[in-house]
């Protein structure tokens, strides 16, 4: 999957289990949507946000090293309708990256309604259906052929029997929109987008559950349960874990080799590796999304990341058998953007 259930950390509490991460043009500005809380995490799962948690969206502007601005969402605890209160801050500068900083309530309300804040911002979260679509056998079988520098296994999986894995499960989203008016995005600058949640410690400070920048990192080149991926979970891109690129370097080097799909395996992986890291999505903003093969500007909730992250490192298209009208019930053109589940 994207990014579902990756580390053990994050599946002993699914509410802080960042699933996915979506950046692209919405009605009025720039969108951010990040999804938590699988329902395929099981019926034991505990429903909405963790009430002890942060669900922090970072942006890096220009092509900076660190972020600049994070917008911080806290939660309270569930009523009787199973409704929470919900409350956006702003931080800036430094304090973008600072645990113990405060930041401007921009904006407050409930679970489930949209939220107005100053210069056009619009905030919604709550339930709803998963836009992400996979067929988990696929995802095997790829990340299998990375790890050991061979042809994926047609025994596995094919697209003629493709599914989605996914299909009918729901998450928690949160859904940001900040309006072309806003003077510290605006229209037309470039910005690089990470998610995090975190959970308050027993000794007043802060532990990073898991992050997210582009779609599909994790299951290619972190499976579950590997030190790759735990370790990963705990710190910024701009704090990747020391030889990850050169790692991730040599993956995409002997998978290509393996496939003959590249006349010089070594650069090419270099390339990808150079192309992928630091971990941040990066987007232009007032222009349309797409998240592809060539280009990664933004990702849209339609757009088919499996089969972008895996013709990429394959580097020969690689279908998945499935197609963005599949799951168009997911998502819609109106804010929040996304369809309450």
């Amino acid at each position: 999957m994207s990014h579902h259930l990756d580390s053990p950390r994050a599946r002993q509490d699914p509410r802080l289990d960042l699933t996915d991460q979506y950046v692209f043009r919405g009605e009025a500005g720039t969108v951010f949507v990040m999804d938590v809380n699988s329902s395929l995490s099981g019926p034991d799962a505990r429903p909405g946000f963790h009430p002890e948690g942060r669900y922090e969206i970072k942006i890096h502007l220009d092509g900076a090293e660190l972020e600049a601005l994070a917008y911080r969402v806290t939660f309270g605890e569930s009523d009787e309708a199973g409704e929470q209160r919900v409350a956006l801050h702003l931080l800036t500068g430094p304090a973008a990256r600072d645990d113990a900083a405060t930041g401007e309530l921009l904006a407050q309300g409930r679970t489930n309604r949209p939220i107005a804040g100053p210069a056009g911002l619009r905030l919604w979260a709550g339930r709803a259906r998963d836009p992400f679509y996979v067929d988990l056998r696929q995802v095997g079988a790829m990340s299998s052929a990375v790890a050991h520098g061979a042809k994926p296994d047609p025994a596995v999986w094919s697209p003629q029997v493709a599914q989605s894995s996914l299909a009918g499960s729901t998450i928690q989203a949160i859904v940001l929109e900040v309006a072309d008016q806003d003077p510290r995005l605006g229209h037309g600058r470039r910005i690089g987008v990470w998610s995090a949640t975190k959970l308050a410690t027993d000794a007043g400070g802060w532990r990073q559950i898991n992050r997210a920048g582009r779609p599909m990192v994790w299951p290619i080149f972190r499976p579950d349960d590997s030190p790759h991926a735990s370790e990963a979970n705990t710190t910024s891109p701009a704090e990747e874990v020391r030889g990850e690129r050169e790692r991730i370097a040599g993956l995409v080097a002997g998978l290509v080799a393996a496939n003959g799909t590249a006349a010089d395996p070594a650069a090419y992986g270099a390339a990808v590796a150079l192309r992928l890291f630091p971990d941040v999505l990066p987007y232009r903003t007032g222009t349309p999304a797409t998240f592809g093969f060539v280009e990664h500007n933004g990702r849209a909730l339609a757009d088919n990341a499996p089969e972008a992250m895996f013709s990429l490192v394959m580097n020969a298209a690689v279908a998945t058998g499935l197609s963005p009208q599949q799951f168009a019930d997911t998502h819609t053109g109106l804010f929040p953007y996304v369809v309450a589940g």
